[in-house]
């Protein structure tokens, strides 16, 4: 598979938009492409999704390893792909460049763009793109000038080219009609925006029109990628909540399941009832945002709390484990797990961090370590035992979580299987043991 990276010098760049119009220009010229995203953001790949019309993945060296990015590019479906950087260049961990799409790029050996948004400024943009492509072994190859006049463009264009060595690939305009709005954690979701397809369109026409797509594509090479071998198919039924109140999945993680159960998406907003499973997954989202409709839908929670009480097995995480509480807010759950989710004015343990396992669970044994990521705007106030020792990746803060009741473990960190093998077996193996002796 051929790719390039698209990547700026911080977040709100307007990457997101840029290489959403780039994967449909890309389709609408005939070519096979797909796409990913750096870093554990699940909102921006359902836009690369919508986009390319193909799942997007996820590369992330601390959730994933550096085997594990390359077999999430392996689960790639495409002759080329596109991959969206997050935040900056160079942001990565805690003040370090490790795991930052800088990281990332030389470990997949792929070439990148930089999507550069001049402020208040004219050559002194040139100093500032040089320093980012002359660092060590930096990938940046051309740059694209954003939200910029035809006027100023003509005016920068040669100057970066002199003095960069730099390709400037060509300027897109301010359009505020393509633009999406954001919300605490992040971007407003794809399947909430009615006219979102359209405005893909549309970034399409514009890419088309100001970019070089033929050099552009001349920048893509070859990836390193290493094939993946799935486990084997066991004979287990899963249910994954899938809709506007819970869609933060890794592809990775679905793509898992699939490949080795028989799954079943269904809505904890729409439907009646849990469909026939052995394992549900429940996994992040904005319940908080749609907890009245949930509230409201009182079969679903009663249909779920029976199914927990009857021994059945649950793993959530972050919005899932909030909607298993007695209430978000104001608005009562499944009530699983006694106790509020409030939310707050700021995110709470915000970042990547690293689990052990205080007893043995699905997850695995008393000891095991995983790799995980927090990201939310929400407390709980359940009470009781905890499963979960987490310390931030940089070490210098730890708090508990995990909790559990008969077959079900919840919590806010989320996990991508991809680097997390032992533990996504640990869990069949539960479930699976489960049916062996029932």
């Amino acid at each position: 598979m051929k790719g390039i990276m698209i990547t700026a010098p911080s977040s709100g760049s307007g990457k997101t938009m840029i290489t959403v119009g780039i994967l449909r220009a890309m389709i609408n010229m005939g070519i096979d492409v797909c796409a990913f995203k750096t870093g554990p953001d699940y909102i921006d790949t359902a836009f690369l999704k919508e986009a390319s019309k193909k799942d997007a993945g996820n590369l992330d060296l601390h959730l994933q390893g550096e085997y594990g990015i390359k077999k999430s590019i392996h689960m790639g479906e495409g002759e080329y792909c596109i991959i969206e950087g997050a935040m900056g260049y160079f942001d990565g961990k805690y003040n370090t460049f490790e795991n930052s799409s800088y990281d990332i790029s030389n470990h997949l050996k792929v070439n990148s763009i930089l999507v550069y948004t001049p402020e208040a400024e004219m050559f002194s943009a040139v100093p500032k793109i040089k320093g980012m492509a002359d660092f060590e072994n930096s990938t940046i190859k051309a740059v694209i000038l954003n939200k910029v006049s035809e006027r100023y463009y003509n005016m920068l264009k040669p100057q970066i080219e002199k003095y960069t060595g730099l390709y400037v690939l060509g300027h897109l305009p301010e359009i505020n009609d393509i633009q999406i709005e954001s919300r605490h954690l992040g971007l407003v979701q794809n399947m909430e925006i009615e006219d979102m397809d359209i405005r893909i369109e549309k970034a399409a026409e514009i890419i088309k029109k100001n970019i070089d797509m033929e050099f552009l594509i001349e920048l893509m090479k070859d990836i390193e990628d290493m094939p993946i071998e799935y486990p084997e198919r066991r004979n287990i039924k899963v249910a994954i909540a899938k809709d506007k109140a819970f869609s933060f999945y890794y592809r990775e993680n679905l793509k898992l399941f699939s490949s080795c159960c028989s799954v079943e998406y269904f809505s904890p907003l729409r439907d009646s009832s849990l469909p026939e499973c052995d394992l549900l997954y429940l996994g992040g989202g904005y319940p908080e945002v749609f907890r009245k409709e949930l509230s409201g839908n009182k079969l679903m929670l009663a249909s779920i709390k029976a199914f927990a009480e009857k021994g059945g097995y649950i793993y959530a995480e972050c919005g899932g484990f909030m909607y298993l509480t007695d209430y978000i807010e104001d608005c009562s759950m499944v009530g699983i797990f006694k106790g509020r989710s409030i939310m707050t004015k700021h995110l709470q343990h915000f970042g990547y961090a690293d689990i052990m396992l205080k007893e043995d669970c699905m997850l695995g044994k008393k000891g095991d370590k995983l790799t995980v990521h927090e990201f939310h705007k929400s407390a709980s106030e359940v009470v009781g035992n905890t499963l979960y020792r987490v310390s931030n990746t940089n070490g210098d803060k730890v708090w508990y979580c995990g909790h559990s009741h008969k077959n079900v473990l919840a919590g806010y960190p989320h996990l991508n299987f991809l680097g997390n093998m032992n533990s996504f077996l640990s869990m069949l193996n539960c479930v699976e043991n489960k049916r062996l002796n029932s």
